[in-house]
This record gives C-alpha cells, sequence and structure tokens, in this order.
C-alpha cells in the first residue's frame, strides 16, 4: 500500500515541476504515531527552500494537485499543518492483502528484481580436522539464508562451500595423531576429531621448537612426498567431511558445489610465477608478496620463504575458477569479518590482472559468536561443539514435548525436537545483525519464550490448530468483513509489509531483517489471537482468512531463515 502512496505523491510533485525517484519519496514517507494522524504523513519541509513557499502552504497545494482520489484506495487525504495524511481504506486494503496471499501462497513476497542473474554465494568453509562449533552455525545459516532471499528475488543462485583439508591445521593434526595418538583407532565423531588438534595447539605451544616437525610434514602434504602421510590424511579427511554432511543435513543447508583447498595446491605454484612475470608480485625477503599499501591494502603474501604457498595464492585460484567454469554476475563471500581485509585484497589483486571473465564480487562480513567473557576457538577449545550442544538442546526439548504430549511416537517426538532445537540456535543466530558480536548463552538459546525460534513455531502450529478446527465446522459463516478492528488492521498491515521487508533484506544482504520481521509478525498474530475470537465469530469467515494468511506468510518468512515449521508443537 505504500507504493500506492508513493506513485499518488510522485504525480502531484510532477505537477510542481519536481521530480522525486520512489526511493527518495520513501525516505521522506513516515508512519504517524497514531492512527488519527492517518496511515502514512509525507512532511514537505525539505521542499521550502525550493519552492520557496512554507511548509504549511506547499502541503496544501499538493492536496489541491491530487484531484480527486479513489475511494477505494483511500478514505481521506488530509494536511495537517506542513504534513500531508494519508488515510487508507482498510477494509479494501485488508481484504486486498488477504486475496493476495492466499492466491499467490508460497509465492506471496516473491520479487523479479534480480531475475536470472547467477548469483554465487560461497559460505560455511568449515575446515576439516578441526571442530565446527556454533560459531560456525552462524555463517552457514547466515549464507543458506542468504541464498534464498536471493533465489526468492529471482536469482539462480549456485551454492558454494570452500573447505580447508590441506594447510598448516591438518598438518598439526596429522603430527599430533602419529606422535601421541598412533595407537588409537580412528573415529567419525566431530568430537573425538577436534580433540587431537586442540592436543596439538596445547603441544606445540609449550615446546615451540616441535613446530619444524609439523612445517616438514606442511611440505610433504604440499608436494606430495609421502605416500603414508597422504593415506591418513585422506582416510581422516573423509572422516570429517562425512560429520560435515550430517551437520549441514541437521541444519537445513545444501551446497551445489565444493571447492577444497588441496585441489590448489600445486596450481597455485604456478599462479606466483605468473604473477611475478607480470610484475604484479614481487620477492621480498625470500617470499612472494604483492604490494597493495598504495591502495591503503597493506601487503599480500603469497608464497611463503619455505615455498609453502598461503589462503591468499590459492583464493585467486578459486575466484578464477568459479568465473571460468561457472560464470556469476555476482560472487559473494560469507565470511567472518577477520577476513575482511583479505577479501579487499583479492578482489584488488584480481583487479590489477584484469581478469576478463570477473564479475562482481562482493562479501558479507559477520561478526564473532563469543562465549561470556572470551572468544570462541577451535585451536584452545574453548568453545560448544555443535554435536554436544544439539544433542543437549533436543534432550531438552524432548522433555518439554513429553509434558505437553506423553502420546507421540518415538520417530515423532525425535523429529519435534531436532526441528525445533534447529530453530531454536538458528534464530539466535540470524535475528541479530551480521556486523553485531553474539554472546552465546546456552541458557538463552534453550529459552523458548518471548523473541526465540521456538516461539515462532508456536505461533505457526497456533493457527494451524484454529484452521483445522475451522475446517471440522459444517456451518460456516461467510467470509464477509462486517467490523474491521485495530487489531485485524495491524495483523494485516503487518502481513502486506513481508514483500517490502524481503526486497530491503535482499538489498541489504541482512537475513536479520526476516528475522525481525517474523518475531514482530508472531507477536502481533498472537494479540490478535488473545483480543479477536475467530471460531463463532460474527466475522469467522474473514478471521480465518486473516490467519491463513498469517500462517502462509510466516511460513514464507522462516523457510527464508532456513527454517522449518511444525503443523504441531
Amino acid at each position: 500500500m505504500k507504493k500506492l502512496v508513493i506513485d499518488v505523491l510522485r504525480e502531484a510533485l510532477e505537477k510542481k515541476d519536481i521530480k522525486l525517484t520512489e526511493n527518495e519519496i520513501e525516505k521522506y514517507l513516515e508512519v504517524p504515531p497514531s492512527t488519527e494522524m492517518g496511515d502514512y504523513a509525507f512532511p514537505c519541509f525539505f521542499l521550502a527552500p525550493k519552492l520557496k513557499k512554507s511548509p504549511e502552504q506547499i502541503a496544501l497545494e499538493l492536496r489541491e494537485h491530487l484531484g480527486k482520489f479513489s475511494k477505494t484506495d483511500f478514505d481521506d487525504i488530509q494536511t495537517s499543518g506542513p504534513y500531508l495524511n494519508f488515510f487508507l481504506n482498510r477494509k479494501a486494503f485488508v481484504l486486498k492483502t488477504v486475496r493476495e496471499v492466499l492466491s499467490q501462497k508460497d509465492r506471496y513476497g516473491r520479487s523479479g528484481i534480480n531475475k536470472g542473474k547467477r548469483v554465487m554465494i560461497e559460505f560455511s568453509q568449515a575446515n576439516t580436522h578441526k571442530a565446527f562449533h556454533v560459531g560456525h552455525i552462524r555463517g552457514t545459516s547466515l549464507g543458506e539464508s542468504l541464498s534464498r532471499i536471493f533465489e526468492f528475488c529471482g536469482s539462480k543462485v549456485i551454492r558454494a562451500n570452500y573447505q580447508g583439508d590441506t594447510g598448516m591445521h591438518v598438518a598439526k593434526w596429522l603430527w599430533c595423531y602419529e606422535k601421541y595418538h598412533k595407537r588409537e583407532k580412528i573415529k567419525r565423531e566431530e568430537s573425538w576429531i577436534a580433540s587431537i588438534y586442540v592436543d596439538a595447539i596445547k603441544r606445540l605451544t609449550s615446546h615451540e621448537t616441535l613446530q619444524k616437525q609439523v612445517d616438514e610434514i606442511n611440505q610433504k602434504l604440499t608436494y606430495g612426498e609421502d605416500r603414508h602421510l597422504y593415506s591418513l590424511w585422506k582416510k581422516t579427511r573423509q572422516y570429517s567431511l562425512d560429520s560435515l554432511e550430517k551437520i549441514y543435513k541437521d541444519l537445513n543447508t545444501k551446497f551445489d558445489v565444493y571447492f577444497f583447498e588441496s585441489e590448489f595446491d600445486k596450481p597455485a605454484l604456478k599462479i606466483v610465477d605468473d604473477l611475478l612475470e607480470k610484475k604484479i608480485a614481487k620477492i621480498s625477503d625470500g617470499a612472494v608478496i604483492i604490494d597493495l599499501k598504495k591502495y591503503d591494502l597493506g601487503v599480500w603474501v603469497l608464497l611463503r620463504k619455505d615455498k609453502t604457498v598461503l589462503y591468499s595464492t590459492k583464493d585467486i585460484l578459486l575466484a578464477l575458477k568459479k568465473f571460468q567454469k561457472y560464470k556469476p554476475h555476482k560472487s559473494i563471500y560469507v565470511v567472518g569479518a577477520a577476513q575482511s581485509l583479505h577479501l579487499q585484497q583479492l578482489f584488488k589483486t584480481l583487479e590489477l590482472m584484469k581478469v576478463k571473465e570477473r564479475g562482481d564480487c562482493d562479501f558479507v562480513p559477520f561478526a564473532e559468536v563469543r562465549l561470556p567473557g572470551k572468544k570462541m576457538s577451535s585451536r584452545t577449545g574453548d568453545n560448544v561443539l555443535y554435536s554436544d550442544f544439539i544433542l543437549e538442546t533436543i534432550d531438552f526439548t524432548r522433555k518439554r514435548l513429553r509434558k505437553k504430549d506423553g502420546k507421540l511416537s518415538k520417530k515423532q517426538l525425535d523429529d519435534r525436537a531436532l526441528k525445533i532445537s534447529v530453530a531454536a540456535v538458528k534464530y539466535s543466530m540470524l535475528k541479530q545483525g551480521p556486523n553485531k558480536n553474539i554472546i552465546f548463552k546456552k541458557q538463552d538459546a534453550l529459552n523458548f519464550e518471548g523473541d526465540t525460534g521456538p516461539y515462532l513455531l508456536y505461533s505457526y502450529a497456533r493457527a494451524n490448530s484454529i484452521l483445522k478446527k475451522f475446517n471440522r465446522i459444517k456451518n460456516k459463516n461467510k467470509a464477509e468483513l462486517k467490523e474491521l478492528g485495530q487489531i485485524e488492521f495491524a495483523l494485516a498491515k503487518k502481513i502486506h509489509d513481508f514483500s517490502e521487508m524481503v526486497l530491503a533484506a535482499y538489498n541489504s544482504k541482512n537475513p536479520s531483517l526476516i528475522a525481525n520481521y517474523s518475531y514482530q509478525l508472531a507477536q502481533l498474530f498472537n494479540e490478535f489471537y488473545h483480543f479477536c475470537p475467530v471460531i463463532g465469530s460474527e466475522n469467522e469467515g474473514f478471521r480465518v482468512s486473516l490467519v491463513s494468511s498469517f500462517k502462509q506468510v510466516l511460513q514464507n518468512s522462516l523457510n527464508l531463515l532456513g527454517i522449518e515449521t511444525l503443523e504441531v508443537m
């Protein structure tokens, strides 16, 4: 409905020889503090200098230029001092919104703003031989949500996962296992794999001289000089990948393309030679670097003194492979904020290389997930393992569900507990803007009241319960609207705002807008549920349609967050 107000205003402004875009008008448009002042208000202060008239006079003249407005769309358009106030025809607006939702269903809110454009979104990037802790859930959930939002806006999304399956962290793991844990049976368990890496860090920290042994292993891995080492790496790598796939399945996440760091070890040496030949890179103190100081991007190291490659060189090759093989119009990296400079250096290097196939590169940095009082780290073991946490959450949820319904089968109990638990942890990560640090407290994530994922699932299930009850009634009232209450209008307006919120999340690459919208929508529905009886009321038919619209839009919204709904809690 805001679009209609904008169109009416733009037409009136053009008559005053003032041309403003939709976005410019939208920036000035306000929602009055009271409904008695209208549904939208347009202030005229900023026009005074240009028109050399008082804002009050401008408001009156704009109202005159509006002429006869459609009673189908507006009950009235008034002036109040320097403001032009728009009063919607609320009944028409609400009925139109409900009709659109019920006819479009899961397509409601979709946009063709990026129709047909290929977008590669790289996210998660979990390393093998390390822990997948709750901090990793943030990047994984953010990337999956962005992928869904971009698809909802017409993009052809390619989900990519670039996993660190080689490098110094793997060398440390292999060294520690061979030297101190060789008698232990290799397990597919994430917690066991993570424990070896943590032990390696502790030993190396206590005895720095041992790092030379790790360096030797890293060189052998890079150049494939040791068959036994290669065999051990291959086996443990696969076990790590298997454990990660189980986690991705839990998190309702999928990937179309997998890239592995090990693919780029040897080709990376050639790209270093090419960059030296083109004088983009140079040798400095035995290492190969790119000097980007004149771009305020510091120095980017490509090759260590011992001739082993770094992430930088491999990322150049990864970018080239993305563009040459998949030809995306846009390539988006979802990365920890600490990697921001690294990606700026990468993008500048690709620019200096004058890569013809290069599409538009961008990145979405996300802040850290911290434990109370300290940073979460796979190196030190100061973290909460996903595998441990999700089991704890599922057990907590099972107990709550059992109290509510003791007749649930084990399969029903397990399925619901997993979906509710995943909703709890994913929502706790997505409701915060990507640029804000999250202090992760298990007791908060396990709280199923208030601004939480389970609260949203309960709201959805409550709406479904009303609809099931209505469908069992033989004598149903017609879907006519006799009288529209303020709460009904507020709920319908929030439902209508979904399309606008999707576009805002798309433009800002910020799923927290969708998450916060979902919570506000659920709050309004529960307020409506409390004050407006549905079954048996005079407005029964209309209210059932409104409940059905709410249920559909909440489902659409949660789907964009990668959260599955439950018909029954």
